[in-house]
């Protein structure tokens, strides 16, 4: 009862009592408004309002489900209308493949045959690759291969045979362009300074940087000349990787002689302490023949202190070869030697305890594990 009373008093002074006058043709007339008409009068503006109100946001949601039906129906139509427009141009191309099916598989044959001249391109430049006649001659048979039948039958027996001599070509000169830069890095070279990718098979092969000229030089289409380039390229490296190992030192410089000491720190024989080894040792009966282990030019043959009789080779590139403790020489300085050539005989000149031949590599002035270079010449020439 009390909250009522508080109420009532609230909204009295919310809607005090009012008294209008209005005048009118010179007569004065009084109205009283009440709380209770005032409090009529603002539920009636405010019923209005909220009626309003309700009823725009009605009309809004109307006019935006309307128009999203509108967007939906005009996607679907723009579909529709793509559908029957794809539709129809693949039923034209096949009309017109139909009407001119003789001469565009005569044509179809003639452009697939041009790819031959390429591949014939790659494979000379692969000619006397180490490896290479063993890994490509059954996939060039099947290249090679002629039906004289149909021309959709010659189509695709040659597009078969060029994807499989193209895969084998792909495979083999990756791996041995793999296995070269694998073999440089055992020796502790880097292959970048050995390769040289732009001079090996030359031609357009690898001296077009844009696939789509090649494609015009070698009349075909982009993705067949891109994958013959990747093919050069690798091939390239590998040539060139293979050249350049050919004249490193990268063979034995014994036949059938155990090693007996390794490159590094080791107990000194006659000092029985630890001290730097440069070189590593081979055992061997007196006058064992020596050999080159790389092709170069002899740049010193006598005495150096500790190491007895040495030949000394210099290979280029900044690499040299030094055998020791030798019984005699074959060679003299300023004489060109080859890979595999006799230079001494195995001897116990020198600071030694017995026959035996000590062998150095040198790059640039610093000594190198020569194990190194005989792991990495196996990898090099393997399949030759």
């Amino acid at each position: 009862m009390e909250r009522l009373t508080r109420l009532l008093r609230s909204l009295e002074e919310l809607f005090p009592e009012r008294h209008l006058y209005v005048r009118s043709g010179g007569a004065m007339k009084a109205f009283v408004l009440t709380t209770k008409k005032q409090m009529l009068l603002a539920t009636g503006v405010a019923s209005a309002a909220l009626w309003m109100g309700v009823s725009t946001a009605a009309m809004l949601v109307t006019l935006m489900s309307s128009s999203a039906s509108d967007r939906e129906i005009a996607t679907l139509k723009a579909q529709s209308e793509r559908y029957v427009a794809d539709r129809q141009a693949r039923l034209d191309s096949a009309m017109a493949r139909l009407n001119a099916s003789s001469g565009a598989n005569e044509d179809a044959a003639t452009s697939i045959e041009k790819r031959h001249a390429a591949l014939a391109m790659l494979l000379t430049g692969m000619k006397g690759e180490p490896g290479a006649a063993e890994a490509l001659t059954p996939a060039i048979d099947r290249a090679l291969a002629r039906t004289d039948g149909s021309p959709v039958r010659r189509i695709e027996m040659v597009r078969v045979g060029q994807e499989q001599l193209l895969e084998a070509a792909d495979g083999f000169s990756k791996s041995r362009a793999d296995r070269l830069r694998l073999a440089f890095r055992m020796a502790g070279l880097s292959p970048s300074n050995f390769s040289d990718r732009g001079g090996s098979i030359g031609g357009p092969l690898i001296e077009s940087r844009d696939p789509r000229a090649l494609a015009a030089v070698l009349d075909v289409d982009d993705d067949f000349a891109v994958r013959i380039q990747r093919v050069a390229r690798d091939l390239s490296e590998a040539q060139a990787l293979s050249d350049a190992a050919r004249e490193l030192p990268f063979g034995r410089p014994t036949a059938n002689a155990s090693q007996t000491s390794g490159f590094g720190v080791r107990f000194d024989p006659f000092t029985r302490r630890p001290a730097y080894h440069s070189g590593l040792d081979f055992s061997g009966a007196h006058s064992s023949a020596i050999y080159s282990t790389g092709p170069g030019v002899i740049s010193y043959t006598g005495v150096r202190s500790g190491y007895g009789n040495v030949v000394e080779i210099d290979h280029g590139r900044g690499l040299k070869t030094r055998y020791a403790h030798l019984s005699s020489f074959a060679v003299r300085p300023g004489q060109r030697v080859a890979v595999g050539q006799r230079i001494a005989g195995m001897g116990s000149t020198g600071r030694s305890t017995g026959t035996h031949l000590h062998y150095e590599i040198w790059v640039n002035g610093r000594a190198q594990n020569p194990g190194r270079f005989l792991k990495a010449g196996q990898h090099v020439f393997q399949g030759d």
